[in-house]
């Protein structure tokens, strides 16, 4: 049965981006309307939180639903067969779930940029938090490509980059030594929302090698501008985690990084991603 939840309301988390959605229980379905009203605000703020949350990983799931069909893990095998859309982010070890051992800082990215149909959407559940760090940061990719000067964007509009990641050896930060094999797909610089027809800037300072037809140097220096751009605090919300946060991010117009925390400081999130379109 389906439940109609009418107390719905919308706190901006800055000027730039993200909105803290008041009035839902997520352990329970939503109406048409309500899911509606969640993605006109989405697709406008690229990130929706809702605090407070005790929910399953069935909850979780059926909530990802109503913004596409949901993606199989796609790093390494999946470890549960009932869960086979759900992935641990955490540096804690023997969960018996499929995980993404990480900790530490995280540079910026788009998740799955580097393959061909990267994901829609991910909805991160706070299991467990750091006592200090850990923070995830969301920049706005419509803002960045919007305030590039006009002469840039003429000259990019229509490129493609590079993207690859080596999960197995730069995992947080790019490195020097990427594997040839590693997964890697060129996209356009500016991608077109499906949804608002708006145009994000689509590279980030981990994933992102080159912009196709350009020399090394020149690629490398509009590169360094790009990203020096994109991760402009004004563009930029931090988000502090508590137990029972759920967070919702577009990934076709926003793009995230992790701040430092202690590896012997327990963090657990809980990951379920929307598969994507292709990229225009």
């Amino acid at each position: 049965m389906t439940a109609v939840q009418t107390e719905l309301a919308f706190e901006p988390l800055s000027d730039a981006i993200g909105v803290e959605v008041k009035g839902l229980d997520l352990s329970t379905p939503l109406d048409e309307a309500t899911v509606e009203a969640l993605k006109d605000v989405w697709y406008d703020r690229c990130l929706l939180l809702f605090r407070d949350q005790d929910i399953s990983n069935a909850d979780q799931e059926r909530f990802a639903r109503y913004f596409g069909e949901l993606e199989d893990v796609r790093t390494g095998e999946i470890a549960r067969s009932d869960m086979p859309y759900t992935m641990l982010i955490t540096n804690v070890r023997d969960t018996g779930m499929k995980t993404a051992l990480e900790d530490g800082e995280m540079w910026f990215h788009y998740d799955q940029c580097y393959y061909e149909i990267p994901a829609r959407a991910s909805a991160l559940y706070a299991m467990e938090v750091p006592r200090v760090g850990g923070n995830t940061l969301f920049a706005n990719c419509f803002l960045a490509w919007e305030t590039l000067p006009e002469d840039l964007r003429q000259k990019l509009d229509g490129l493609k980059a590079h993207q690859i990641y080596d999960y197995h050896g730069n995992p947080t930060k790019r490195g020097e030594n990427i594997a040839a094999d590693a997964p890697q797909y060129l996209h356009p610089i500016a991608r077109t929302h499906p949804e608002t027809g708006r145009k994000a800037l689509y590279v980030n300072r981990l994933m992102t090698d080159y912009i196709e037809g350009m020399s090394r140097e020149e690629s490398d220096e509009i590169l360094e501008k790009l990203f020096r751009h994109s991760e402009d605090p004004r563009f930029i919300y931090e988000h502090e985690w508590r137990v029972g946060d759920l967070l919702l991010w577009d990934n076709r117009s926003s793009m995230h990084a992790r701040t430092y925390f202690a590896p012997d400081d327990r963090r657990m999130m809980r990951r379920i991603t929307v598969k994507g379109e292709p990229v225009i």
